[in-house]
């Protein structure tokens, strides 16, 4: 069985999108994006191609976005390309390269989606690129959660290509004379995944012939594997989690007489900010006297008497609030914040104590915090230009001792909302937005 009939065999098997739905896919010129583009094309799922110029390689980048849009024109297939100052966005971001045009990337690949109305944004990571993945997630420690590799599908987007390996990808390409460009940078160790791609690899493959196949086994099984551990912990978290009013109480002899005590503790812990280094010492909470507690930034543990309890820390001792579900409330020292999710509404007010947020945009949980200096986001209304928020102060003239108590709302390191002032421009909701998280600020 060819390339192409694995192809359309994976694609009816995950069933990435419904009937009348169209993708978009992120091509960049290299072999492994050429060929699923190509593969889109031989099995008539509607798409279009996305393409990237991150003006990283001077002309070679000019090259790729020739090759990609010569392709689309030949095939009659619709074409988008955007250019980045990628190394200039990274100085200002104070990020990686590679970290800047991911960003880049996926912020715009999901402008597309909303603006033309794509279903799903397809990418060509292959069955080596799944292998790699869940190596760096071993070494770096992530746990179970980061076993399972790459997800094939992972909401808004697909990785179709997961079912092939390199090699076969290498062989359709000679065969179909499949046109493509070599990154030059890919040949390079001075990335962490290329580091494992051309050293690491290839020492596993000397005493484990055919480990890319057998890993990639091994990582279906745990992603199987994930899923029922999953549902072991909801039935603990279930079982051990009572909430009452913002606090949550966990019986000390039910926790005190559960196996396996540290993973169920990391899991009910981790969701309020605490780390796997804090396990010990709130196990060490079981048996101790009644007053003393552990905390994260946002939320402390506090042995009493039965219970540990679970709470906010008071917003006089703590700058940064977790909120990690909706409807909920949120008293700081001079505020009250409420959020829920509504339908989009007709009408918007216009109050700057009120945000309307792209619900669809947010992970949670998000933060809301006290604004620090180097803090900048992109108000709504300036054509996606960077503000520093003291300076958004500076000219609203808000007093020293006010700005002290002026908080922003914080989505994935990203600022939402400068609270009383102004939304960002990215997370606005749009025409296609059909869900809204409703932020409203009041004075307590």
């Amino acid at each position: 069985m060819d390339l192409l009939q694995l192809f359309r065999q994976n694609w009816n098997k995950y069933k990435f999108i419904k009937q009348g739905q169209k993708v978009l896919v992120a091509v960049s010129g290299g072999s492994d994006s050429m060929v699923l583009a190509h593969l889109f094309l031989h099995t008539g799922v509607p798409f279009s191609v996305a393409h990237c110029n991150f003006k990283l390689r001077g002309a070679e980048s000019d090259g790729d976005e020739l090759l990609v849009m010569t392709w689309c024109e030949t095939n009659n297939i619709t074409f988008h390309a955007t250019h980045f100052d990628t190394k200039g966005i990274a100085k200002e971001w104070k990020k990686g390269t590679q970290e800047t045009a991911r960003d880049l990337r996926y912020v715009w690949f999901k402008n597309l989606c909303e603006e033309y109305s794509y279903s799903k944004i397809a990418t060509a990571h292959h069955g080596n690129d799944n292998v790699e993945t869940m190596l760096i997630n071993l070494f770096k420690g992530t746990g179970i959660a980061g076993m399972h590799g790459i997800l094939p599908d992972n909401g808004i987007i697909i990785r179709p290509l997961l079912f092939a390996q390199k090699e076969e990808i290498m062989t359709f390409v000679a065969q179909n004379n499949i046109q493509y460009r070599e990154d030059a940078s890919n040949a390079s160790n001075d990335y962490l995944r290329n580091a494992v791609r051309h050293k690491l690899i290839p020492a596993i493959n000397e005493l484990f012939p055919d480990s890319v196949t057998r890993v990639n086994e091994s990582i279906t099984r745990f992603a199987e594997v994930e899923q029922i551990y999953k549902k072991g912990i909801e039935k603990e978290r279930k079982r051990l989690l009572e909430k009452r009013g913002q606090d949550f109480y966990i019986p000390v002899l039910k926790l005190k007489n559960t196996t396996p005590l540290n993973t169920v503790v990391y899991e009910l812990i981790s969701a309020f900010g605490f780390t796997a280094l804090q396990v010990g010492q709130v196990v060490d909470l079981i048996n101790a006297e009644s007053g003393r507690y552990v905390t994260s930034a946002s939320h402390r543990i506090i042995k009493n008497r039965d219970f540990l309890i679970i709470t906010t820390i008071p917003a006089e001792t703590t700058d940064i609030i977790l909120v990690e579900q909706f409807p909920c409330v949120v008293e700081t020292d001079k505020k009250r914040f409420s959020f829920s999710l509504v339908d989009k509404p007709s009408e918007i007010d216009k109050n700057a104590t009120v945000a309307y947020i792209d619900a669809k945009l947010i992970e949670l949980p998000i933060l809301l915090r006290k604004w620090k200096t180097g803090d900048y986001f992109y108000p709504i209304g300036m054509n996606m230009k960077k503000k520093k928020v003291s300076r958004v102060l500076i000219n609203e003239k808000v007093p020293l001792h006010e700005k002290e108590h002026i908080f922003v709302l914080e989505n994935q390191k990203k600022i939402m909302w400068l609270a009383g002032f102004r939304l960002d421009e990215r997370f606005k909701i749009k025409e296609a937005t059909e869900k809204v998280l409703l932020v409203k600020m009041t004075d307590l």
